[in-house]
C-alpha cells in the first residue's frame, strides 16, 4: 500500500524589473538572465522600523543605478 502526503511548493513564474517593468522570463524556476534581488528589513534606527522592502532590477537598470553612486562600487 502506498500512502502519500500533499506537498506544496512555490516556484517563480516570472520576474518583473521594478524600475523599467521589463519581464524576465523564468524557465523551471530559474531566471533566463541575471537579476539583482534586494530584500531589506529596516532596523530600529531608521524611520522604517521593521518595514520590509523587496525589489528586483534587470542588469540594465542595475548598471544605470550604480552609475549614479558618488562612491563607485569596488571590484
Amino acid at each position: 500500500m502506498r500512502q502519500y502526503k500533499l506537498k506544496e511548493t512555490k516556484e517563480i513564474d516570472k520576474i518583473i524589473c521594478n524600475k523599467c517593468g521589463k519581464e524576465i522570463a523564468v524557465n523551471h524556476g530559474c531566471p533566463t538572465e541575471d537579476v539583482l534581488s534586494v530584500d531589506k528589513r529596516w532596523g530600529y534606527f531608521s524611520k522604517k522600523d521593521n518595514q520590509v522592502d523587496s525589489f528586483d532590477l534587470c542588469e540594465k537598470c542595475y548598471d544605470e543605478f550604480v552609475a549614479t553612486f558618488a562612491v563607485p562600487i569596488g571590484e
